[in-house]
């Protein structure tokens, strides 16, 4: 095995725990590899598979969470209505929706939060999981494609 393909494999096994990693998103690990000298491509798929993987975790926990929750106000005897802070973000959310979530999840708050704040206001985890997904490959793939023509 040729040490060029061992470092180019655990590049990219760097490059999928980056991804992975919450705030430190698949657009900005990627235009990283590349100017490393990873495969674009291989780059690209591996740092959006973690950024996924963390993604549909932080969406099922968020659901986890927040029945958890419901259920101990629910033993205090409090109400199951949402507070002032949760009626708040729900009219946010309810402007700009999953799919705001997606466009500025990758840049400003996160992937991995975007789709929890989106469970937690009632979307399900698959379709949080999966359109905030998306957004996040829309945006790495734009960013590879900018650095790979940048490099190249």
């Amino acid at each position: 095995m040729a040490p060029e393909f061992l470092l180019e494999q655990l590049g990219l096994l760097g490059v999928f725990i980056a991804g992975a990693t919450p705030w430190l998103e698949a657009v900005v690990v990627i235009p990283v590899g590349i100017a490393f000298g990873l495969s674009p491509v291989w780059t690209m798929v591996w740092a959006l598979l973690g950024n996924a993987s963390t993604i549909v975790l932080f969406a099922v926990l968020s659901e986890r969470i927040m029945a958890g929750m419901a259920r101990r106000r629910e033993r205090k005897g409090l109400s199951r209505e949402p507070d002032a802070r949760l009626e708040r973000a729900q009219k946010i959310f309810i402007r700009y929706g999953v799919f705001g979530m997606a466009v500025v999840g990758p840049l400003i708050i996160g992937t991995q939060i975007a789709a929890a704040i989106a469970v937690s206001l009632g979307v399900s985890v698959w379709r949080s999981s999966t359109i905030v997904t998306l957004g996040a490959v829309v945006w790495g793939v734009a960013a590879g494609m900018i650095t790979w023509a940048i490099v190249a």
